[in-house]
């Protein structure tokens, strides 16, 4: 089993950045791919972006150039970098770990972590 716990989400003025981490606890991540998704209200949940243990990355379109994702195995964290925030990137934040399949595929996800708000104001 893999315990993900997300921080680093609150309020931040359109433009500015955030950095989100995802910690994880109870196995090593190291042989996992790693994706952060997003659900705003009303909204399907989202991929954002994904790496998979070799360190390739995959970015949703629309966040492409602005977000960055890395993970440190050392200290089992993977993080997002969000730079030039809109408000439409306002959503609640998950962090989730695959063993295997497509990173881009939500179904491929076997554990979450629950979330951390992130708001965005104009």
């Amino acid at each position: 089993q893999v315990q993900l716990v997300e921080s680093g989400g609150g309020l931040v003025q359109a433009g500015g950045s955030l950095r989100l981490s995802c910690a994880a606890s109870g196995r090593t991540i190291s042989s996992y791919t790693m994706g952060w998704f997003r659900q705003a209200p009303g909204k399907e949940q989202e991929i954002v972006a994904a790496i998979t243990w070799s360190g390739s990355t995959t970015y949703q379109d629309s966040v492409e150039g602005r977000f960055t994702i890395s993970r440190n195995n050392a200290r089992n964290t993977v993080y997002l970098d969000m730079n030039s925030l809109k408000p439409e990137d306002a959503a609640v934040y998950f962090c989730a770990a695959s063993g295997n399949g497509s990173p881009r595929i939500l179904s491929n996800y076997d554990y979450w972590g629950r979330g951390t708000q992130v708001t965005v104001s104009s």
